[in-house]
């Protein structure tokens, strides 16, 4: 783009012009806000692209792959794991999503995993229980989705801490990318070690394996696919799970009234991590590229140019949920966000994630007086991945 034409964008759209990496990753929100009201889809020289921050724009491109798709040589997973059902659209979409979905539908989720995830998160909270405190996102929320992945695509014989260190040097290398540098040695060195755990699996049953029936499913997907795939899916069911269930403690333990409710009226939980998903998406934003020249609310954006949808701006939009900003658990339409994306796309392990989120907060809702450590506070960040650093809780220990 010429000086000209960035200095016509950047006039255009002054409040996107002003935005900065630090404003996005810190407390993105007030700046979403602004930019939904004046400035829906908007160009921010910080990002090199547009952001989509209206929740209805946002849905109009995750539904439209043919103007705004995921299959660029630059979308930030794809470097860093290789092709993908996440970084393909059309056919070539479907042949790697195929062979993953069928366990993943809900009523196959439920049957397979509900046993499954209560167990696991009653071995880790048992763990916990004596210290009478404990820090939750790499205690509870990491380790049991880690487990539970890792028993979905049949790698029960991987070690769960290292399930987590290649996770978090993948989710460090999307994140450098996505910030315009390149794919860092950190980021292939985990996708190689996750590759040397998941192929020796490849042979194993493929009644006891995902990866396993996926190597050996009639649409033919390469040795090198299945890893690539197994990747995405390993990412995202411990990026989503562990950010839901790190958020979803976090407001709910920062709002005692709200947490009350659901004292008195279980019921709500389920709700109530909805609405904590709304309020704050483990993943904030996701990537497309048009693939024409296309108009997008009143915004001319060209031919493979970068188009950030705001999931987190998309579902603070005051035109679907009144009052945005607030934690309420009992919203009617909580579930109307958009966390785990639109169209195509949509989240493969979503029901999954449900369940995990759900389990692991109503058994720990049952620890004695459980609150945060006051002496320990914090806040979600990230760009791209929002979720706290760290939550640090206490209870009374029997």
């Amino acid at each position: 783009m010429g000086e000209a034409a960035a200095a016509d964008r950047e006039a255009r759209f002054p409040v996107g012009a002003a935005a900065t990496l630090d404003e996005l990753e810190r407390d993105p929100h007030p700046l979403l806000a602004r930019l939904r009201e004046r400035e829906p889809v908007s160009w921010l020289p910080a990002l090199d692209g547009w952001l989509v921050t209206g929740r209805a724009l946002a849905l109009q491109a995750m539904r439209d792959p043919a103007a705004f798709t995921v299959d660029d040589p630059r979308f930030s997973t794809g470097m860093v794991v290789g092709p993908s059902m996440l970084t393909l659209d059309g056919r070539e979409h479907g042949r790697h999503r195929d062979p993953f979905a069928r366990p993943f539908r809900k009523s196959a989720v439920l049957e397979r995993f509900t046993a499954l995830v209560e167990e696991r998160t009653d071995r880790l909270i048992d763990a916990l229980e004596p210290d009478g405190r404990a820090e939750l996102r790499r205690g509870l929320a990491g380790p049991l989705a880690a487990d539970v992945v890792a028993f979905a695509l049949g790698l029960e014989d991987a070690d769960t801490a290292a399930m987590l260190d290649w996770y978090d040097g993948i989710v460090a290398a999307v994140t450098e990318v996505t910030a315009g540098s390149p794919v860092p040695a950190s980021g292939r060195e985990a996708f190689a070690a996750l590759r040397a755990s998941v192929e020796p699996a490849l042979a194993g049953d493929p009644g006891a394996s995902l990866v396993a029936a996926a190597a050996s499913y009639g649409a033919g997907l390469t040795r090198t696919e299945v890893v690539s795939n197994a990747a995405v899916l390993m990412f995202g069911g411990i990026e989503t799970t562990e950010g839901m269930i790190a958020n979803a403690v976090l407001h709910l333990l920062s709002h005692r009234g709200q947490l009350e409710l659901v004292e008195r009226d279980p019921a709500l939980l389920p709700n109530a991590i909805e609405e904590s998903l709304r309020l704050e998406p483990a993943a904030a934003v996701i990537d497309r590229y048009a693939t024409r020249e296309v108009r997008l609310g009143d915004a001319p954006i060209g031919q493979g140019e970068l188009v950030r949808l705001s999931i987190a701006g998309a579902n603070r939009d005051p035109e679907v949920f009144a009052d945005p900003d607030r934690f309420d658990v009992r919203r009617e339409n909580a579930r109307h966000h958009a966390a785990f994306a639109h169209g195509p796309h949509v989240c493969l392990g979503m029901h999954l994630a449900r369940i995990e989120a759900q389990v692991a907060l109503r058994q720990l809702l049952e620890l004695p007086d459980v609150r945060l450590d006051p002496e320990r506070p914090t806040a979600p960040r990230g760009l791209v991945f929002r979720k706290p650093p760290a939550v640090h809780v206490r209870w009374t220990a029997g």
